[in-house]
């Protein structure tokens, strides 16, 4: 069951009237122009703007009156981004919103998904592989592997709990120390330099790091795909594993 506002999406033209789904791969007829379909939105979505469908329909490159069937995926889906925005939902679901597009209309994507919440307050939900475009626009993630929740959390929490490293000690039987004080997580070295990804508080770690007196130390930014294969290996599913299984 799902619900939006207390009320079930099931067959309820009210809620799906204040909803929109733009799937990987859209569907459009072979008669289909961004133009004919502008006029057929107009008609279920009661919100639609023609000053918004105008002011969308500008910063794309887009021929509206062009068959969209005959267009590339990357830019079918600014058809529908043109069209879900100027329907003025409260609640917009994206799938892989960012495949096929190129880097300046990604940027640009994420510029009106911004200000479109910022400025309507409605509620965005992005499916997606690719972490590192979330990171520049989700307040909140919810990482999913095998139907189950490996986390749940705004993005600057997730991070909070983990912290990356690197370091190079003067004796290297302190590593030892390390891995028997530290919930080590991850860890590679390279020649003299120690990589560590290590759960737990960054302060406590950072002092017993510290105590060792390394030759050199220094934290290390930690991305969305981090945490998350960080979580995946917790959770059993180490990649490593996998290779060697295969």
């Amino acid at each position: 069951e799902v619900l939006f506002d207390g009320e079930n999406s099931f067959n309820n033209t009210t809620v799906k009237q204040k909803m929109i789904f733009i799937s990987d791969y859209p569907y459009f007829s072979s008669s289909d122009t961004l133009s004919s379909l502008s006029k057929k939105y107009k008609l279920f979505y009661p919100d639609w703007s023609d000053d918004d469908y105008n002011y969308f329909k500008s910063l794309f490159p887009i021929n509206e009156k062009a068959k969209i069937a005959k267009m590339s995926k990357g830019m079918q889906r600014q058809v529908a981004i043109i069209l879900g925005l100027s329907a003025n939902p409260k609640y917009i679901l994206f799938d892989e919103i960012f495949d096929g597009l190129d880097p300046v209309i990604r940027e640009l994507v994420k510029k009106i998904l911004i200000d479109f919440v910022t400025t309507r307050e409605a509620c965005v939900i992005i499916a997606s592989h690719n972490l590192r475009e979330l990171e520049d626009v989700c307040d909140s993630v919810c990482l999913i592997h095998s139907g189950g929740i490996l986390a749940d959390a705004d993005v600057d929490s997730l991070k909070l709990g983990l912290t990356k490293l690197q370091l190079i000690l003067h004796d290297q039987s302190d590593l030892q120390q390390i891995e028997d004080k530290l919930n080590i997580l991850k860890m590679n070295q390279k020649g003299k330099i120690i990589e560590l990804t290590v759960r737990g508080d960054r302060e406590e770690i950072t002092r017993f790091i510290d105590s060792l007196n390394p030759a050199f130390s220094e934290i290390l930014p930690l991305t969305l795909e981090e945490v998350f294969i960080s979580e995946m290996e917790v959770a059993g599913y180490e990649i490593s594993n996998i290779i060697a299984k295969d």
